[in-house]
């Protein structure tokens, strides 16, 4: 009788599903990269993913595991990456989104002092946050440190044009790089890198610039040599 009992058990079990361990995407085990894999192979077919990710395994798995870290849609991820002189840099409309959604901290908000086009006039970005209740202010940003920068010196620059956008896009950099590092994972803004390289978009996935406006290659005779524009790659 028990053997019979014991039968009926072993082939219960037998029937049973054999339950398997979570996988989550990672690039050092097997299963968790097939994973990444396939994920990122359907956004790679996707018309809906900007033109350096379509067709692009690699870069459609770069930012799948950018999303993962970040705890961010990977679609937003790949809307709001660029790369300028072959330095990926987020939006900073994204990276607010992502501070402000994390749920570590008050949404930023934005101090003023000085009078328009002085040079003390200016923003800081701050936020609360929500373990501790302390306010945490960035740093100031105002036109002397633009001008001294030679953001605004640029062709094109946006600081020309929309300077207040452009003070709230800056102090909400320096505050999630004081606060937040692991939020941006070390990347700068698209923002501050084209005040740094003078690109300019080539129409086709790519920016260029001209070298000579970047800087000057000298000899060691100090005599400076020509530069040849360059096309800056997107991350294909």
């Amino acid at each position: 009788m028990s053997d019979t009992t014991s039968l009926q058990a072993l082939q219960k079990q037998a029937a049973q599903p054999i339950a398997q361990r979570e996988v989550s995407m990672s690039f050092f085990d097997v299963q968790g990269f097939e994973l990444m894999q396939r994920i990122a192979n359907a956004f790679s077919k996707s018309d809906l993913v900007p033109k350096q990710y379509l067709g692009n395994l690699p870069n459609c798995m770069i930012a799948l595991d950018m999303a993962r870290r970040i705890g961010a849609n990977p679609l937003m991820v790949m809307q709001n990456l660029y790369v300028v002189h072959g330095t990926p840099g987020w939006s900073s409309k994204f990276l607010i989104a992502t501070i402000n959604g994390c749920g570590r901290f008050s949404a930023l908000r934005y101090e003023w002092r000085g009078e328009p086009n002085q040079p003390d006039y200016g923003c800081r970005a701050w936020a609360v946050e929500r373990e501790t209740g302390e306010r945490l202010d960035g740093i100031w940003v105002d036109w002397k440190m633009v001008n001294a920068e030679g953001w605004a010196a640029k062709n094109g620059s946006k600081w020309k044009t929309m300077p207040d956008q452009m003070f709230i896009y800056r102090a909400a950099a320096f505050w999630q790089r004081a606060y937040a590092p692991d939020l941006g994972m070390g990347l700068q803004t698209e923002e501050e890198i084209r005040d740094v390289y003078e690109a300019r978009p080539a129409g086709n996935g790519t920016f260029t610039t001209d070298l000579d406006a970047l800087r000057e290659v000298h000899h060691s005779d100090g005599s400076p040599e020509q530069g040849e524009p360059e096309e800056i790659p997107t991350m294909e």
